[in-house]
C-alpha cells in the first residue's frame, strides 16, 4: 500500500510517517519500480501501537523500547509491565505537580478583584515577590 493509505489506515499524518521511517520505528518499506514505497500490513498495526502509546504519554524514545520488547514475542510480560507502571508514576506525579499550579493560580484569581490599580493587584504581587 501507498504511504497515503497507511496514514489514513493508521489514523496518522503522512509526516508523521515519513518522521517515523527518519528515526527508525519503522522499518523503510521497499520501492516499487515507480519510486513508490510499498508498506505492509504490519506498518499499519505498528503505527496503530505508537499512536496509542503516545496517546497514553510514552515518549518516543519508550516507544522505542515498548516496540523493542514486544519483539521478543516469547519473552516475558514483566518487563513491559514495570515499563508501563513507571510511566503510570510519572504520570501521577505530573499531575500531583499541575494541581499545586492549579490550586495557586485558584488562590490568586480568588484574590485578584480584577479592577483597580495595578499596584494593588494580588497576581502581580505574587510574581513579583523575591521568594530566595
Amino acid at each position: 500500500m501507498k504511504i497515503g493509505e497507511l496514514a489514513r489506515r493508521a489514523q496518522v499524518p503522512i509526516d508523521t510517517v515519513r518522521y517515523y521511517e527518519r528515526e527508525g520505528l519503522i522499518p523503510l518499506p521497499v520501492r516499487r519500480a515507480s519510486g513508490y514505497r510499498d508498506y505492509l500490513d504490519s506498518d499499519v498495526d505498528r503505527l496503530r501501537f505508537m499512536r496509542r502509546a503516545k496517546a497514553l504519554g510514552f515518549t518516543l524514545q519508550e516507544i522505542r523500547e515498548l516496540l523493542g520488547l514486544t519483539a521478543m514475542a516469547s519473552g516475558d510480560m514483566a518487563a513491559l509491565h514495570a515499563r508501563a507502571q513507571a510511566k503510570l508514576r510519572d504520570v501521577e506525579d505530573r499531575i500531583q505537580s499541575l494541581t499545586r499550579i492549579r490550586d495557586a493560580l485558584q488562590g490568586l484569581v480568588t484574590a485578584c478583584p480584577g479592577h483597580g490599580s495595578l499596584d494593588r493587584c494580588p497576581i502581580l504581587a505574587a510574581l513579583s515577590e523575591d521568594s530566595a
